[in-house]
């Protein structure tokens, strides 16, 4: 067996047989959900008490919980994806997105990069001492690594349930998952940390009751920002550009195919923030052997909690910024590049991510073609010709997809910015999840209604 067999051909979940009705597809994401908590909450066997958190404004949006099975949650996976979307961006993998069997390899080498990917962090992220033992012995650091990278495979297979038996892709469901609950331990928690409340809602009652009405602009910023956010995301999630199709067979009936402001959705900030949490990774499992090069870190008490965080290097630029941090600190030029560095890193690469995403997510003019033209439909006024209707299609796609990368770029800037209840690219992104799971329960339900409506959809 060749390699290029070998990889076409690893273990993967089945496909259904039959189309999966809404209801077995609801259940199956609920299966999915239940079987992230509790791996989110089990802690690892051998791991020492005294544990440091890292990266802790990353980990929500990698659907991580730092000391459990899931330490890095997501990261490996996304950072598979990234790795492979930068080769075949550049040339360096030469696959043909448009046949089959390029769909078929480009979906095995993704599989073999998070695999890859999974076992080699973790393994490297035990070993630099990010993840202590209870005390120095080599078959715990081999039991940490085994039960990490378990629970990453698990995650992985997960993922692919979800994806073919439920609803929607399960990374995204577990990055909304995370971040609703963090949204509700910071908004309602009545648990104390320090002198006040965790939760911001119980902090301003507290400190109303204390007659420190000072003190209540932080937590009730935090709310406002929450809702601001909300509100935007869900505003721009309805924008959308309408395309008139007809069907050819049937004169004076047509229908409006839409093409959505966010048109590759949240793949650019889920990607965006996975590379910054990739550069914070190797960023601590380096410091841990003594290497700075890309930033220095110190232990901070954090709500409670002994948490890394950086003071130097690309690890602190990218580090996200909260302006009420900064003004309490002092506005300085180095916080002011720092600001500047962020808001770049963020925009340029949910640009370029979205532009990438095209492709790889068969999302492309010449995918959107095929779709309509296997249809039956076309555009009025055009001969029924794929590439007539390819070009057609770019004047749209194209713009949209780099308007729709640079929006959702500036909304997660913004929400992080304001220092809302989760980091804002966290709330930005589990809006925009939850939206679209909406859809597409509500598509699901259309297509159990009418299989015509099914097809047209493809």
């Amino acid at each position: 067996m060749s390699v290029i067999d070998f990889f076409m051909n690893l273990p993967e979940v089945e496909k259904p047989i039959k189309k999966v009705s809404l209801n077995n597809k609801l259940m199956w994401t609920g299966i999915v959900l239940v079987l992230y908590f509790v791996m989110s909450v089990l802690p690892l066997y051998g791991l020492s008490k005294n544990y440091v958190s890292q990266f802790e404004s990353l980990s929500i949006l990698l659907a991580a919980s730092f000391g459990s099975v899931i330490t890095l949650g997501i990261g490996p996976l996304v950072t598979g994806s990234i790795m492979l979307q930068l080769l075949t961006g550049a040339g360096i993998v030469k696959i043909d997105m448009h046949s089959s069997e390029g769909k078929k390899k480009y979906q095995g080498l993704q599989k073999l990069f998070s695999i890859f990917f999974v076992i080699f962090e973790n393994g490297i992220y035990v070993v630099s001492g990010a993840l202590p033992t209870a005390y120095p012995s080599t078959f715990l650091e081999i039991l940490l690594i085994l039960q990490l990278t378990l629970g990453g495979l698990i995650l992985m297979l997960l993922d692919e349930v979800s994806s073919k038996w439920g609803v929607g892709s399960g990374i995204s469901l577990f990055i909304a998952a995370g971040v609703s609950r963090e949204i509700v331990v910071k908004g309602f928690s009545p648990v104390f940390s320090m002198d006040a409340p965790i939760g911001a809602i119980p902090q301003i009652i507290y400190f109303l009751s204390k007659g420190e009405t000072y003190k209540i602009m932080t937590p009730f910023l935090s709310i406002l920002a929450t809702i601001i956010i909300f509100i935007m995301a869900i505003y721009f999630s309805g924008v959308q550009v309408n395309i008139p199709l007809s069907f050819g067979k049937v004169r004076g009936f047509g229908i409006k195919w839409p093409i959505k402001w966010f048109y590759t959705s949240n793949i650019p900030v889920i990607l965006t923030a996975a590379l910054m949490a990739s550069i914070q990774f190797w960023a601590v499992t380096l410091s841990g052997f003594g290497i700075d090069i890309l930033g220095k870190f110190e232990v901070r008490n954090e709500l409670g909690k002994q948490v890394k965080v950086p003071i130097s290097g690309i690890a602190y630029w990218i580090h996200n910024p909260s302006l009420t941090a900064v003004f309490q600190n002092g506005f300085n030029p180095t916080a002011l590049i720092a600001l500047l560095f962020y808001a770049g890193f963020m925009i340029i690469g949910a640009i370029i991510f979205a532009y990438l995403w095209l492709n790889v997510g068969k999302a492309s003019p010449s995918d959107v073609a095929d779709q309509i033209l296997s249809s039956g439909l076309s555009i009025p006024g055009f001969r029924r010709d794929k590439r007539i209707l390819e070009k057609v299609l770019e004047r749209y796609i194209v713009p949209l997809t780099i308007l729709g990368g640079f929006t959702v770029g500036v909304l997660a800037l913004v929400a992080d910015l304001l220092g809302a209840l989760s980091r804002g690219t966290g709330i930005l992104l589990s809006v925009m999840i939850i939206y679209q799971f909406y859809e597409q329960i509500q598509k699901a339900h259309m297509e159990e209604m009418s299989p015509l409506i099914g097809k047209i959809l493809g």
